[in-house]
């Protein structure tokens, strides 16, 4: 394991890689997907938001993999929770990395098909599951004091807000990309960021984390 500072500042390295891919593809790819028709006109934006999301993949499972073993010394299974919930979250982001490099390949029927499929994995994955994220991480990191409790407490006070959305779209009462869906996803965005920067330019608060490292369990 690598030292926990140095260990902070990768996770907070790859929380803020999560937030310059995503914001990109989505760029990319919303034209697109908004008209299948033209799916194969927009192959290459297509593709381009593809190769984004695979690494926004690989930077979820790596913030899990690099803050799990200082984590969990706060509480097993909400870290456990943590990096099974990041994992999933990459999981479902690569099937909509698939279906839209299906979408730049096909055209006719098939293209509402591969949307729906895409749409349906974004709606479960990056619009559902980073609630699960707050809510593990965030609890490790309020208890812990590892760093400031206002930033833990945005993703804390933001998940619920984040799940009520996901629902409401998932049953038809506000669109996926709506004002309403972008405002309930704030406070996970603002609670993301707050934690990388925090993380990279500060790294863990030091006598927490001596504390923590130590095997007492913070209150």
């Amino acid at each position: 394991m690598p030292h926990p500072q140095r260990a902070a500042r990768i996770a907070g390295g790859l929380y803020l890689l999560t937030v310059v891919t995503s914001i990109p593809a989505l760029a990319l790819k919303a034209p697109v997907l908004s008209d299948p028709a033209s799916a194969a006109g927009g192959s290459a934006a297509l593709t381009w938001a593809a190769l984004l999301e695979v690494v926004l993949a690989a930077a979820c499972v790596g913030t899990a993999v690099v803050l799990y073993p200082v984590v969990r010394r706060q509480g097993e299974t909400a870290a456990l929770g943590f990096v099974v919930a990041r994992t999933l979250e990459s999981g479902l982001v690569l099937s909509g990395v698939i279906a839209m490099l299906a979408l730049a390949r096909v055209t006719g029927a098939a293209a509402p098909g591969l949307v729906a499929i895409h749409d349906g994995a974004f709606l479960i994955g990056p619009g559902l599951i980073p609630a699960a994220n707050a809510l593990c991480l965030g609890y490790l990191l309020y208890r812990s004091r590892l760093v400031p409790r206002v930033i833990p407490l945005v993703g804390l006070v933001g998940a619920p807000l984040l799940i009520a959305s996901a629902i409401a779209s998932l049953f038809g009462v506000t669109g996926q990309v709506s004002a309403v869906a972008g405002v309930a996803a704030l406070p996970i965005a603002l609670w993301e960021i707050s934690l990388g920067l925090w993380l990279v330019v500060k790294g863990f608060r030091a006598e927490p984390l001596a504390t923590l490292m130590a095997g007492r369990v913070a209150a």
